[in-house]
């Protein structure tokens, strides 16, 4: 499914699949990248904190989000430009299922008629809707126009 500069419309979302977390993802994830943080790892010392047990680290979750998002533009990225205004508002547990929305912010075109750049905002949500991340994201895309 994946999309070309030309056919993503401005203020338009585009959903992908949901994916629950499970104690192993958050188990994988903390060996591989060497979070050794307590909140992460250590249920006992996480249930002293304000957020009663262990979560998610911030950049799993911005990882797991970013994975989602793939199939909207797989065969057609060119480059990712940046990212800004990333924010974490609501913890994630192993247990909740989050998916990604993403919105189209908007769309420039670049002199190159072969490809475009767009501004997407990511919005992850839980099971129960509620927005737990967000981040803009600046894409460079193929265009059809240059096929």
């Amino acid at each position: 499914m994946s999309m070309y500069w030309d056919e993503f419309e401005t203020g338009k979302r585009y959903g992908t699949y949901g994916r629950t977390v499970t104690e192993g993802d958050l188990s994988l994830f903390c060996a591989f990248v060497g979070y050794h943080v307590p909140l992460f790892i250590d249920e006992e010392y996480a249930k002293k904190t304000q957020f009663g047990g262990r979560i998610a680290p911030s950049s799993f979750t911005m990882s797991v989000s970013t994975a989602m998002t793939e199939s909207l533009f797989r065969d057609t990225v060119i480059s990712l430009l940046s990212v800004e205004r990333g924010r974490f508002l609501a913890p994630v547990r192993a247990g909740d299922t989050i998916r990604t929305e993403v919105e189209v912010l908007s769309k420039q075109e670049t002199r190159n008629l072969e490809k475009g750049i767009v501004t997407f905002r990511d919005h992850v949500l839980n099971q129960h809707g509620e927005t737990v991340f967000e981040i803009d994201k600046i894409v460079m895309l193929k265009r059809r126009v240059g096929q």
